[in-house]
């Protein structure tokens, strides 16, 4: 399958790559990143959100928004990484100017409340971007996907095998993969920030949520014709759940086997991406192959 979306150009030696926090503050420094990024031959920028503050934002919404805006409209810069995600994301995305980025596309890296983003400019301007580690959450990220976000920045090749859960829905499907964070893609329902799911492969992840709540927003995708035309669901990290004191009663892969069992398309849980140390990177807005059969799950980028 062709993809439709537009891939901005990889990276390559001595690229500019910017950081920039378009919502909650950072911690701590995050010099180990910087030093990897560094290590990888790229030329690292900071934005003013890196050391800002207020209340819970890595500044107001205004620097937050000149922030990420400056780094848009710079042709030198080449990708985007966004430090860390929380919330706040979705405070500034209808004052962004995305006519530069649209005649110069480029990486847009995150996970989390970065799902805003991803949602925003493949459902606006068809343009690929990544899934992937952050520079808050290097220390204690896992090898494997330090180097997924390498080779998907660099343009190598990504494929993963990833273990098989009995949970799994046989099948194959070549598609664009789209999605991210659950309750981001549910929130964005209806806005100019909504992609169509269409024709795609859908990735979800969470963390901290209710199982009811997992539920509701699974059952919100259903209503609203989301998961009429789909091709296949990929399943990542749902972490720290909670239940109520009277329990909801099924696990996270009952929840969404309940929601799909109308429709045909493979479905694979556990694959290693989301709230978690082995985040692996994913490109949304690619085509890639998912296969689902007995003991085997392949994910192959075209």
């Amino acid at each position: 399958m062709q993809n439709t979306t537009l891939s901005p150009p990889y990276l390559k030696k001595g690229d500019k790559i910017a950081i920039t926090c378009p919502a909650k503050k950072l911690p701590d420094n995050i010099q180990s990143a910087i030093a990897m990024l560094e290590g990888w031959g790229l030329e690292v920028v900071l934005g003013e959100t890196v050391a800002a503050s207020h209340h819970q934002f890595a500044g107001d919404d205004e620097l937050r928004r000149k922030d990420l805006q400056r780094f848009l409209d710079d042709e030198s810069v080449k990708a985007i990484i966004a430090a860390r995600g929380g919330y706040g994301t979705i405070r500034i995305i209808s004052q962004l100017d995305f006519s530069a980025f649209q005649r110069n596309p480029k990486w847009l890296v995150g996970f989390s409340d970065i799902t805003i983003l991803h949602s925003h400019i493949h459902a606006n301007f068809k343009v690929q971007s990544i899934h992937g580690q952050m520079p808050l959450n290097v220390p204690d990220a896992t090898k494997p996907s330090l180097e997924s976000l390498r080779k998907a920045l660099f343009g190598e090749k990504l494929e993963y095998e990833i273990p098989y859960s009995e949970f799994n829905r046989h099948g194959e499907a070549n598609a664009e993969v789209i999605g991210g964070n659950l309750t981001l893609l549910s929130i964005l329902k209806g806005s100019p920030s909504d992609i169509s799911y269409d024709g795609k492969i859908l990735f979800i992840e969470d963390v901290g949520e209710y199982l009811y709540s997992i539920d509701r927003m699974m059952w919100g995708l259903k209503l609203s014709g989301k998961l009429n035309a789909l091709k296949g669901i990929i399943v990542g990290g749902f972490t720290g759940l909670k239940d109520n004191d009277i329990p909801f009663g099924q696990s996270i892969e009952e929840i969404i086997l309940n929601v799909v069992k109308d429709y045909d398309f493979p479905v694979c849980f556990n694959f290693p991406a989301g709230h978690v140390s082995d985040n692996h990177s994913v490109i949304l807005g690619k085509s890639v192959t998912l296969i689902v059969k007995n003991g085997h799950v392949e994910i192959k980028t075209h």
